[in-house]
């Protein structure tokens, strides 16, 4: 059996202020066919998967390009349609195959493009024709559109979020696939609208619940994969939207009944699954009390909104800024985004006092720049932090202390969420010697830093990100969606 495979993937925000081209794919993770290292990035997890299956029976695996952009602005169109017709020329150059599996991530819009996924899942579909079987794994942080689900046999998303489950859910896509190519199954693929929008973290109920039942349900009766579709609200499309996803063997009607009662029910539990949040003030009230009982282990506060990976430029100020006033101290920040701030420190060297301005440059939400006399404590080429068998480049980074004070902050140049704690120790910086500890990330922390938590408090401060649907200027969401209407199932 012959199989290619290949990635292109990141995730855009509509509403950001940082655009992406081709430079952002080649910081972030650019492998050529062949190159991709032992270890899966967060959406190629299907290529190292192949490659374990070709050891251990006959099968050939053709690679293809594989690069991921951390989450930003629109894609630059000409960036996307070279990197597309790359792998398209790779395709065409392997031919005939049995498969194409690819490494998507679900949410990637270019100029011109509301719907990369589905243009490439198409422009595949018309290369290889109708008799090959053509897969994907999605980011659940996507936009299910009937372009890519007609062009696809099998799509299937991550489950966990925290994404902790991506190199699984890889094998999952493959294992379907390779069975699909063999004859053993003939798969289709079912959807439901859920009409909402919403922020679904399993890592606390009711989702664990839901996520858990939907796993014990795949394999039996018929059914071959359950995904939900948490939708990307930061995406100006017109699919943007929480949707559950069936692929069965051959039950089409089987399928559509589940996806819909998987759906409604997801829907009428809308309000009870997002996270708890609190203000600025509310969430440093917090910190304060729990330092009071608990001292043995540091807070960790989730800067929710300056997220990098929901692709604004993680340079926010606003909340470490408000720390300082209230005058926390003995804090680890990870991380502000500053290139500038970073050639600085690495132009002055380990160990030099300087004056530096760091932070607040990539717009009005982002805050006051923050202006201090630092030590330079640490420089690095490249810092890293894992995020499960990953490796996460920060670019050239540097550790930086504010003098007179215990607030040490990782300055980046590629921008990027904060997944483990090795973001701090990877530097030099023990992070259970801090009494609080201010990651840029809405959940994907939560897997690496609960565990050396006395508590995790999610904070919803200042920011670019669009984080209410219900008042964001949508201008190609037309159907109603909640919590843009309270019933959207009264209107038609």
């Amino acid at each position: 059996m012959r199989v290619f495979t290949a990635s292109l993937a990141t995730e855009t925000n509509t509403f950001s202020p940082v655009p992406t081209d081709r430079a952002c794919f080649e910081m972030a993770f650019y492998a050529r066919p062949g190159e991709h290292p032992a270890t899966p990035t967060l959406c190629s997890s299907p290529m190292v998967a192949l490659r374990k299956r070709a050891r251990q029976e006959e099968l050939t695996v053709i690679e293809g390009t594989a690069t991921w952009a951390e989450p930003g602005g629109l894609i630059q169109r000409r960036t996307y349609e070279l990197l597309r017709d790359e792998i398209l020329a790779q395709l065409l150059a392997a031919l005939p195959v049995d498969a194409v599996i690819l490494g998507l991530h679900g949410a990637m819009v270019a100029q011109g493009y509301d719907d990369c996924e589905g243009d490439l899942l198409s422009c595949v579909r018309d290369i290889v024709g109708p008799d090959v079987v053509v897969a994907a794994e999605l980011d659940p942080h996507s936009h299910l559109t009937p372009k890519r689900v007609a062009a696809s046999d099998i799509l299937a998303a991550f489950l966990e979020f925290p994404h902790t489950d991506f190199y699984e859910r890889g094998e999952h896509v493959v294992e379907l696939a390779l069975a699909a190519a063999r004859g053993e199954t003939k798969p289709v693929i079912s959807t439901f609208d859920c009409r909402m929008i919403q922020v679904l973290p399993t890592s606390r109920e009711p989702m664990r619940s839901f996520v858990d039942r939907i796993k014990a349900m795949q394999g039996r009766d018929g059914i071959l994969s359950i995904s939900v579709i948490h939708g990307f609200m930061a995406a100006d499309v017109p699919e943007m939207g929480t949707r559950i996803m069936v692929v069965t063997d051959d039950a089409r009607e089987r399928g559509d009944e589940l996806a819909e009662r998987l759906g409604r029910e997801l829907y009428a539990r809308r309000a009870e699954l997002a996270m708890t949040m609190l203000g600025p003030d509310d969430g440093i009230d917090r910190v304060l009390a729990v330092r009071a009982q608990d001292r043995s282990k540091p807070v960790v506060v989730a800067d929710v909104w300056d997220n990098p990976g929901g692709g604004v430029a993680g340079d926010g100020t606003s909340l470490l800024r408000r720390m300082m006033e209230r005058g926390l101290d003995n804090i680890g920040v990870a991380t502000i985004w500053d290139p500038v701030a970073v050639t600085f420190c690495h132009a002055a060297g380990e160990g030099a006092v300087i004056g530096l301005r760091f932070g607040g440059k990539a717009g009005p939400r982002a805050g006051e720049p923050i202006d201090a006399t630092v030590r330079v404590i640490r420089i690095a080429d490249e810092g890293w932090q894992s995020f499960g068998p990953s490796r996460v480049t920060l670019g050239p980074a540097a550790l930086v202390r504010i003098e007179g004070t215990g607030i040490d902050i990782v300055l980046n140049t590629n921008r990027t969420q904060t997944f483990e704690p090795d973001i701090f120790s990877n530097l030099g910086l023990d992070p259970l010697s801090k009494q609080v500890l201010l990651v840029k990330s809405t959940n994907h922390f939560h897997a690496g830093f609960a565990p050396v938590a006395s508590e995790i408090i999610y904070v919803s401060a200042p920011s670019s990100y669009p984080s209410d649907p219900r008042v964001t200027n949508y201008t190609k969401l037309v159907r109603p969606i909640w919590p843009r209407v309270d019933d959207p199932w009264a209107q038609r």
